[in-house]
């Protein structure tokens, strides 16, 4: 409507800038928008930049932390595999120290059992020297101590080698120790056998008169009868000699003893 108002040349000038005008107008409107859309796009850059680094602080601070806590309980770790490897040493020490006990334990049992076995064995023997033993005395069976048996041997093996006064010694030790043993009569024969022998003729007629006294019936009573009368010559008693050898005769007439009583009674002096 205003376009009417003006003059000719007026509108047609003006309407010459509007044309020559609007193809720049269009272009402004063009550059604003790529301006506002740099912007834009810088400003959505620079919010992402911000979120990524904002982002980045985050895995930052969280990779740290992680480490942190990885890093402590790889010390916690350390100090229990230190911990277990020390306690696995001193285990070690006293596995070692309980063998090495062990091992002298076993040692010490050894030597205990050893030590048993040889008392065991010593007291075996003790016991065996202790327990009677079977002999044979006379033609009788009897139960003596060994230690008896031993003794009676001894004094019967220093007889037999000839030394008359340890012989005597030791039979008549052995009477007044073991009294009553069967070994008695056999040890009063050869006491006074070894008095004889030792030429102690009276301590010979008493011990010879005291074994026939004690055992009339032995089968050695007419050989003590003739020792008898034997020691009775020596210490010159032929009358005792001679009522000895009559005995003699008289009581074992069949003996060899006898016979040769009566060979002795022809050489005999009658006093």
């Amino acid at each position: 409507m205003w376009r009417a108002s003006l003059p000719g040349p007026a509108a047609a000038a003006l309407a010459a800038l509007f044309a020559l005008a609007g193809p720049a107008h269009a272009q402004l409107f063009k550059d604003d928008e790529a301006r506002k859309a740099v912007i834009d796009l810088r400003a959505r850059v620079t919010q992402n930049e911000e979120a990524v680094k904002t982002r980045d602080a985050e895995l930052t601070a969280q990779l740290t932390a992680l480490n942190a806590q990885l890093a402590e309980q790889i010390g916690a770790l350390r100090r229990s595999l230190l911990d277990l490897n020390n306690q696995l040493e001193t285990m070690r020490a006293e596995l070692a120290k309980l063998r090495g006990t062990d091992e002298q334990l076993q040692r010490e049992v050894a030597e205990l059992q050893r030590r048993s076995r040889d008392i065991g064995q010593t007291l075996d023997d003790r016991i065996r020297r202790l327990e009677p033993v079977k002999v044979t005395i006379d033609g009788r069976e009897h139960s003596v101590d060994q230690e008896e048996r031993r003794t009676f041997d001894e004094a019967m093996a220093v007889m037999r080698g000839g030394d008359f006064d340890r012989a005597a010694a030791s039979l008549a030790n052995f009477q007044r120790r073991y009294a009553g043993s069967p070994y008695t009569n056999q040890a009063r024969f050869w006491h006074g056998n070894a008095l004889y022998g030792k030429r102690d003729y009276k301590a010979a007629i008493d011990a010879f008169r005291t074994f026939v006294a004690g055992a009339p019936d032995h089968p050695r009573a007419p050989e003590a009868l003739l020792a008898l009368a034997n020691s009775q010559a020596e210490t010159k008693d032929n009358r005792g000699a001679r009522a000895t050898l009559q005995e003699l005769i008289k009581s074992y007439p069949n003996t060899e003893a006898a016979q040769a009583g009566r060979d002795r009674l022809v050489t005999l002096p009658a006093r």
